[in-house]
């Protein structure tokens, strides 16, 4: 029986590399949303790692481990915030992260190494290419696709239009 007095969230799919500097500079705009909506907006990250960043690829399989272990978004902001020193040193800061954050970091290096994670990082890459994502951050709520990686201005606003009017239609 469903019950009438909940309301689905809005999910905001976020099409992330996390080596990316535009990604880095959207992490505000989603610490902002979740602010603002709480519980009724899910933002999910999906994997697009861009064939420029050399170590994006390892960055979404372990923010996959991280998300295994219980801590997906605290990895995954933790990560974002040092995109500049991941690009310059690589996956010694992924393990770096995992540590600082208390989770088991010998498993991360296994599950790099072992590439257990590969089929998640691909189907979310696949299904990004399949509805038109070509660079990251890209947003999409709702039926709208949202190029962030062209630009961020004013795309926190346009997130905040779409996630409204659906919500008030729930």
């Amino acid at each position: 029986m469903n019950d009438s007095t909940t309301i689905r969230p809005v999910v905001l799919d976020v099409w992330c590399d996390l080596e990316c500097p535009d990604c880095h500079r959207a992490l505000n705009d989603l610490r902002a949303l979740r602010a603002r909506y709480g519980d009724r907006l899910e933002p999910r990250l999906r994997h697009f790692p861009l064939e420029k960043h050399k170590h994006a690829y390892a960055a979404a399989q372990a923010a996959e481990e991280a998300a295994e272990q219980g801590r997906g978004w605290p990895y995954i902001e933790a990560v974002l915030a040092r995109t500049a020193e991941l690009t310059a040193t690589g996956e010694p800061v992924l393990l770096e992260v995992a540590r600082e954050l208390g989770l088991d970091a010998e498993e991360f290096d296994t599950a790099l190494i072992d590439g257990r994670h590969l089929l998640a990082v691909d189907a979310d890459q696949a299904e990004g290419k399949a509805i038109g994502v070509t660079g990251t951050p890209t947003y999409v709520i709702g039926d709208e696709r949202l190029d962030g990686g062209k630009s961020q201005e004013g795309l926190l606003g346009r997130v905040q239009e779409i996630a409204d009017r659906l919500l008030a239609s729930a």
